[in-house]
């Protein structure tokens, strides 16, 4: 059982009850709970939470967005990957004399995987009628929701960097401005896309009239999306991947996804140990961060549309290996690159559960703040730039290919114990979440946080050039030891350390947690 006590700065209090819905935003959180009223159960209860936040967080997610998740269904544990691939036409010529791959506009785009993951999620698990998820969420668009105050801010932010796109801004600007916070705005364009989508159960937006919008926005606009692409898009259930860690396991969904990260980084700690350290000090930071940038080297050397990795995920967990790596970390910081796996003998939301004992971990997510910037005329559909994920370096498996899956960052979490289910959670932030998934499991099964705690808690980052990045909230001496150690810690911006959401079961039921970096809530009944 975790603790009760609340060492951090917080403005929210955990959350207990038989049915739970935590997410980001709280009119989503709302229409979770009315799933769950109305009879649902915790995947309908995500599914319409999840359908609301395309409407009333589109900063951070659309029908055009990609999805993942974890569903405990009372027995098991059910993996889905509803990642989009390339169009068919692109190849490295496409993007020749590129550095790295563009971050907006159609030559980001990858065909959405949202809208088929709602669909094979509610068909194989769901208990309320496909269309009855949408009724929150049309109504928002229609007749207008509240801006957030933090939604606000983002959208506010956004004008400057998608002025160019004249669909974006008649959509999510016709007044030339963003909406301020508490401000109604109404998205009746999206409306009528949601439900078509409700009445078609899908099919509307990957062989019918959205889909011929979607191909000849791209025709029109030189993109190489076609409604081929579209049509053959499929969401696919997959076996998550298991890492034991301590007395619990954790669960992943296997590459195109970073989540295999994680688990690389925990399964080094492992062998470290932190759970006798003082919490937050200097040496268990040290210790995290070192098993990140190996676990961080490893996702960018080897994570892939799994057809195309080289390196199976099994490999790159080999106990022996990991161990090896293990012995690598010393107390400083290590030489950069970090250690590569495999390592030879010679040397990265939101979620639901019930009274039934159903958990889901949910995420989706348009990559880049709202996406590509390409917004479908007449729709309220804005397109994800997952695209900017691949890789253009020759022979790397993740280089770009028609009918490829990039590399993706947005990863549900899920932890068992003893083959009972303990823990659905998941983290917004891009980079943040691998690097999230480890310290929530440290905070909540190391040093028994409970998951508001763990929420509230600082966090650190290793961003992509391994320097590392402390939020406030750390002791000041923390910097200067790492720093002595040989760590680059950098200035850190508060707005990129995520966001997570986490439900953990108890005794009597579940306690929820919601972070306070984000504006939603948990709630439950």
């Amino acid at each position: 059982m975790p603790t009760w006590s609340f060492p951090y700065p917080s403005r929210r209090a955990p959350v207990f009850a038989a049915n739970a819905v935590a997410t980001s935003q709280p009119l989503a959180t709302a229409a979770g709970i009315e799933a769950l009223r109305r009879g649902g159960n915790a995947v309908d209860a995500a599914l319409a939470a999840g359908i609301t936040l395309t409407v009333v967080e589109p900063n951070m997610n659309g029908v055009g967005s990609d999805a993942f998740a974890m569903v405990w269904d009372g027995e098991r544990l059910h993996g889905l990957n509803a990642s989009g691939r390339a169009p068919a036409a692109w190849d490295a010529n496409r993007f020749a004399g590129r550095a790295q791959m563009p971050a907006q506009g159609w030559d980001t785009v990858t065909v959405p995987g949202a809208v088929s993951a709602w669909v094979a999620l509610s068909e194989r698990f769901g208990a309320l009628p496909f269309e009855a998820l949408f009724t929150e969420p049309v109504r928002y668009a229609r007749d207008g929701f509240q801006v957030g105050h933090v939604t606000a801010g983002h959208w506010r932010f956004a004008l400057d960097t998608y002025g160019e796109f004249e669909h974006f801004l008649a959509h999510f600007a016709p007044d030339g401005r963003a909406p301020e916070p508490g401000e109604r705005f109404a998205r009746p364009e999206l409306a009528a896309t949601l439900e078509s989508i409700a009445e078609t159960r899908g099919e509307a937006f990957y062989q019918g009239p959205l889909a011929d919008a979607i191909a000849d926005t791209a025709a029109a606009e030189g993109g190489a999306m076609t409604r081929a692409d579209l049509a053959a898009h499929t969401a696919d259930w997959v076996d998550p991947i298991a890492q034991d860690y301590g007395a619990v396991t954790v669960h992943e969904i296997p590459p195109n996804g970073q989540g295999l990260a994680a688990q690389i980084a925990l399964a080094i700690l492992g062998h470290l140990g932190l759970a006798d350290l003082p919490p937050n000090g200097a040496e268990s930071v040290h210790r995290q961060i070192e098993a990140m940038k190996i676990a961080i080297r490893a996702a960018f050397d080897h994570f892939a549309d799994p057809r195309a990795m080289t390196t199976p995920p099994e490999a790159l967990l080999e106990p022996g290996s990991i161990a090896r790596a293990a012995r690598s970390i010393g107390g400083s910081a290590c030489s950069l690159p970090p250690v590569a796996l495999p390592v030879s003998h010679d040397t990265v939301t939101l979620t639901a559960a019930d009274a039934a004992g159903r958990m889901v971990s949910f995420i989706q997510s348009n990559y880049m703040g709202f996406g590509s910037g390409v917004v479908i005329p007449g729709t309220g559909i804005a397109m994800q730039n997952r695209g900017s994920g691949f890789s253009l370096a020759p022979r790397h498996p993740n280089r770009v290919a028609g009918g490829q899956r990039p590399y993706h960052t947005i990863i549900p979490g899920f932890v068992t114990e003893g083959g009972a289910p303990r823990m659905s959670f998941g983290f917004m932030g891009g980079h943040m979440q691998h690097q999230g998934h480890v310290q929530t499991v440290h905070r909540i099964f190391d040093l028994g946080e409970n998951p508001q705690a763990a929420s509230d808690a600082p966090r650190w980052q290793v961003l992509p050039d391994y320097t590392v990045a402390l939020e406030t909230g750390f002791a000041a001496d923390v910097a200067s030891d790492l720093a002595a150690r040989g760590h680059r810690v950098a200035a850190a911006d508060p707005a990129m350390f995520g966001g997570a959401q986490l439900i953990l079961r108890v005794p009597d039921g579940y306690c929820a947690g919601s972070d306070h970096r984000k504006e939603g809530m948990a709630a439950g009944f």
